[in-house]
């Protein structure tokens, strides 16, 4: 069975005019989706975690004096198959928690593993523009998301706060499915070929200088 780590791309502790949060109805979803798979599923949320005012990502930092709780979703980075993006739309861009979140580390935790889009709002498309802005940055991060996508319209009329479908489940619930079980075949697949060849020896990753990402030369 895999292990997948759900990011909740908002740090907003309601959604304006419910009291409860949306994105965590969604998150909640998928949890239960994956679960019912019986793979292992852990729920990252921008409220639980301390980044600090000033941006200083998990790799600037000495070995001896990373701060607990950054070096210990590090570690739960590294250790996961694959992840869930769940993402409200701002500015028709992903959210600023996610990608405030994600860009405290490095993309060689992230890599060789896969991803899953999903998206939500409070009108009616569903977050669609922010999924679009996501591929290029979870692609750039190195886990490549899986072409189909969960976008979720009007989700306080779709999921109650505890990630239960009000009606339509079998219909939500395949749709759902279809991204989510993407997800689960590409974990699984890379997570066996992790195995037998080191993604590292394949494609080293780059963390002695910025000019390892230059091109040849041509003098």
């Amino acid at each position: 069975m895999a292990h997948f780590l759900i990011f909740l791309g908002t740090a907003r502790d309601s959604t304006p005019p419910s009291p409860a949060r949306l994105g965590q109805r969604v998150a909640r979803a998928c949890t239960d989706l994956l679960s019912l798979e019986e793979h292992s599923v852990e729920l990252i949320d921008p409220l639980d975690i301390e980044l600090g005012q000033v941006f200083k990502p998990h790799f600037a930092y000495g070995r001896a004096s990373v701060p607990e709780a950054l070096d210990t979703l590090a570690q739960k980075i590294e250790a996961a198959d694959g992840y869930v993006m769940v993402s409200p739309e701002y500015n028709h861009s992903m959210s600023p928690a996610l990608s405030h979140l994600l860009n405290h580390f490095g993309s060689s935790r992230f890599s060789f593993k896969p991803s899953a889009i999903v998206t939500y709002s409070a009108g009616q498309w569903g977050g669609a523009r922010a999924a679009v802005a996501m591929r290029t940055f979870l692609s750039e991060l190195g886990c490549l998301p899986v072409s189909a996508m969960i976008h979720v319209p009007k989700a306080q009329e779709v999921l109650d706060e505890e990630g239960q479908f009000f009606k339509d489940e079998d219909r939500w619930s395949n749709y759902f499915g279809r991204t989510l079980n993407q997800l689960i075949w590409w974990a699984e697949a890379t997570s066996r070929h992790r195995q037998t060849q080191d993604p590292a020896q394949v494609a080293p990753a780059l963390q002695r200088t910025p000019a390892q990402r230059n091109a040849p030369s041509s003098s």
